[in-house]
This record gives C-alpha cells, structure tokens and sequence, in this order.
C-alpha cells in the first residue's frame, strides 16, 4: 500500500518539482543558502527515482537529510508561494514514502 501510494505522490508532484527546484533555487539562493542544499538532494531522489524504474528506490538517507535541511519543512516567512509549495510537496513525497 504504501508503494502505491509513494507512486501516486511521485507521479502527482515529480514533474512539478523538477521545473520549481532550480527556479526557487535561483531566486532565493542567495537568502537561504540551504535551498541549494534542498537542491542537491532532491536531484539525487529524482536520478533514484529514474533508475529505480518500477522498483522501489532506496530514499530513507536523502528524506532524512531533507527533514535535517528543512527542519521537517518549516517554510521561511520571507519567501515565495513556489518556495512554500516545494516544501509542500517535499513533505507529501516523504510522507508518502514512509
């Protein structure tokens, strides 16, 4: 159940991740330097992701790590809603991973 519903989250929110990171990254990098930081783990969930293919990826280290990075998702007050949004579906994906 829970592969499916991981497969459903990924499917609803990977694509729109993709485009969102980089720009949120751009704009806010400067301001919060641990975006980039963000950035660099989320690349390494979506490479896992493709070359999982239909399997389970092995993502328990890098959810870790985001929740550490993010203290659990905690959206700045100075940002923007894409800002607010990566978060949002960040924590949907590793909720829905766990």
């Amino acid at each position: 159940m829970a592969n499916k519903r991981f497969n459903e989250v990924k499917a609803e929110h990977l694509k729109t991740l993709k485009q969102y990171v980089p720009i949120v990254a751009r704009v806010h990098g400067n301001s919060h330097p641990e975006f980039h930081d963000v950035q660099r783990v989320f690349e390494v969930i979506s490479r896992k992701v493709k070359e999982s293919g239909a399997n389970r990826p092995e993502l328990n280290e890098e959810f870790a790590k985001l929740r550490e990075i993010t203290n659990n998702y905690s959206v700045p007050g100075d940002v923007c809603e894409s800002y607010e949004a990566v978060y949002k579906m960040l924590a949907e994906l590793d909720e829905a991973y766990q």
